[in-house]
């Protein structure tokens, strides 16, 4: 985002035909692993797909960074609740991973209401030489076996498997909109629209209850829980976001359930801008620490906001991501895209923030010199290497050449879903059923 902020350049895309696209097929979420070496999607149809990214090599330096198929395996299946007759969807509503502490890798995926532990790793070897059993499998007769035999390992052709490892399921009423990874590496929490509950990941028939909002008379319900997250660096430090645009800020010290905050974020509202629309644009869909534990970002309908832990009155950053929009809410609230839920995420340094829009737009916001930019993910760009040219959008008036008019965005196309990886400007983006990854230009 220094110098060049126009030029970044598209490195790789995972594109799916879209004469085969189908429901199933548009991507859910997206998540870098802590090293960046690996990249998770998860969609609605319940498949996981994870992207390894290439090794260097000397004859082809320039093909680093590319991101390749790593594994495909199905996480959830559609089920359906009996005593409930609803049908709970296999959508993938969030992938969390765990830090790496062996050959393999752990990851977390949850969609409304059941959380999995997946342990993803590598076979090349095959032991040969049983004794109690022949080459094809089969049991061999006790009595035939005259002579032992020392099993040995033949090497065989690189396979990934994923297992399952943990289920852990019945502890949420309602649907599932977060999971995240507590700093301890022990534990996880997740989180409904009314509860946040605290799990073991070694333990799967028990989970403490941390969070609850659910008043004792449902018709008085005035807000749900959007997103939670473990603070980066201490394990009992906590934040989860509400549908009244509020951001709560807790501590497991102080009590076994949290339902006093140690903290509350909020803006007061501007009554200049009050409409019909304030409370459902106020909500906010997104929550985020920073790398460095210091700031919380949060996003609403039109901006994203960055706060300082340490003063909860007001935003010290406020960003307008299509600010173009106010004057289109009536028709936006007709057809549901008010309701539409965008995510942002932080650079490795915490000085860029990015997040989507309508028009396959995503935006990013440098902190330190307030600079900002537009970019398009499409196909038209997405050859390799290309190069990404800043998009503005015309309001009124004369539209120059290079502009799009607000009246011809497409709003069927959007980016809810990015990710940036953890130390390099590269990112993930996902446009309903593709996904695509950019990288600063390699000079």
């Amino acid at each position: 985002m220094e110098e060049d902020v126009e030029t970044r350049k598209i490195n790789s895309s995972f594109l799916r035909d879209h004469s085969y696209a189908t429901e199933a097929d548009i991507i859910s979420t997206v998540e870098f692993n802590h090293t960046g070496e690996l990249l998770a999607t998860g969609d609605k149809g319940g498949r996981v797909v994870i992207f390894q990214r290439e090794q260097e090599g000397r004859q082809q330096p320039q093909r680093r960074g590319e991101y390749n198929v790593y594994s495909t395996f199905q996480s959830h299946e559609p089920e359906f609740d009996y005593l409930k007759s609803l049908e709970i969807e296999e959508k993938i509503n969030k992938i969390r991973w765990l830090p790496q502490h062996n050959a393999a890798y752990f990851l977390l995926s949850t969609n409304d209401k059941t959380v999995k532990l997946w342990k993803v790793s590598e076979r090349d070897k095959r032991p040969e030489g049983y004794n109690l059993k022949d080459e094809d499998g089969r049991l061999r007769d006790p009595s035939m076996i005259t002579t032992l035999r020392v099993p040995v390992l033949r090497p065989m052709e690189l396979m990934v498997e994923a297992t399952p490892r943990r289920v852990f399921a019945n502890a949420h009423t309602y649907h599932i909109n977060s999971i995240s990874v507590n700093s301890d590496y022990e534990t996880y929490m997740s989180a409904d629209d009314l509860r946040i509950n605290l799990w073991h990941c070694e333990i799967t028939n028990q989970s403490f209850n941390i969070v609850d909002i659910k008043p004792a008379n449902m018709e008085e319900l005035t807000e749900v829980i959007t997103a939670a997250e473990f603070h980066p660096h201490h394990c009992n430090t906590f934040v989860y976001s509400s549908s009244k645009g509020t951001i709560r800020l807790c501590d497991m010290r102080a009590a076994a359930l949290c339902d006093r905050h140690a903290k509350f974020f909020e803006e007061p509202e501007d009554p200049s801008n009050r409409s019909f629309f304030s409370e459902i644009i106020s909500s906010i869909s997104d929550v985020k620490f920073s790398h460095s534990g210091r700031y919380i970002m949060t996003r609403d309908y039109l901006t994203v906001k960055v706060w300082d832990l340490n003063m909860e009155n007001r935003p010290i950053e406020t960003y307008q991501v299509h600010d173009y929009l106010r004057s289109k809410l009536c028709s936006l609230y007709e057809n549901d895209c008010i309701f539409d839920k965008f995510e942002c995420v932080w650079n490795g340094s915490d000085s860029v923030i990015m997040t989507g829009s309508y028009n396959n737009f995503f935006r990013m916001f440098d902190r330190n010199t307030k600079r900002d930019v537009t970019l398009e993910a499409s196909r038209e760009n997405s050859k390799p290497r290309a190069i990404l040219k800043p998009r503005k959008v015309c309001v009124g008036g004369k539209r120059r050449k290079d502009e799009i008019s607000v009246d011809s965005l497409d709003f069927s196309k959007k980016i809810l879903h990015t990710a940036w990886h953890p130390s390099e400007n590269i990112i993930a983006v996902a446009a309903t059923n593709n996904l695509y990854i950019f990288q600063d230009k390699v000079n």
